[in-house]
């Protein structure tokens, strides 16, 4: 069975940081793209942080530039999300998504239609 599990969300105050992981099972990341999607209540899925699979180009919404570092271990076929200094809307649900033969670079990246497995959702809170 193909998928994508993600984990490490949960409650943070504000300026705090959080690891979210992506594990794949049943197939394995290497030359597929990593796209980090959150989606709030009553906004529509944000993309925010793309990282190629064939040469590790990384993308950053300007929303978490500066403050949020995606990343992979392709022998531990996990992506990963580095989030610092968390501030409250950054509360979402955030998936992970893989997509085969995607182009990353840090001025353009994968629209979340593009991707081909997806995450069921971790919930991050960022609240005091």
């Amino acid at each position: 069975q193909l998928q994508l599990v993600e984990s490490g969300g949960g409650l943070v105050q504000p300026g705090g940081s959080l690891r979210l992981s992506c594990a794949a099972s049943g197939f394995t990341l290497d030359y597929y793209a990593i796209g980090w999607f959150r989606q709030a209540p009553g906004k529509e899925r944000e993309g925010i942080s793309h990282i190629s699979g064939s040469d590790g180009s990384t993308y950053y919404a300007d929303s978490v530039k500066g403050r949020f570092t995606i990343s992979r271990d392709n022998a531990k076929n996990t992506a990963y999300l580095q989030m610092n200094s968390l501030k409250p809307e950054d509360t979402a649900v955030y998936y992970c998504a893989a997509g085969s033969h995607l182009f990353v670079a840090d001025w353009t990246a994968p629209g979340a239609d593009e991707y081909d497995y997806w995450g069921q959702g971790t919930q991050v809170t960022v609240s005091s």
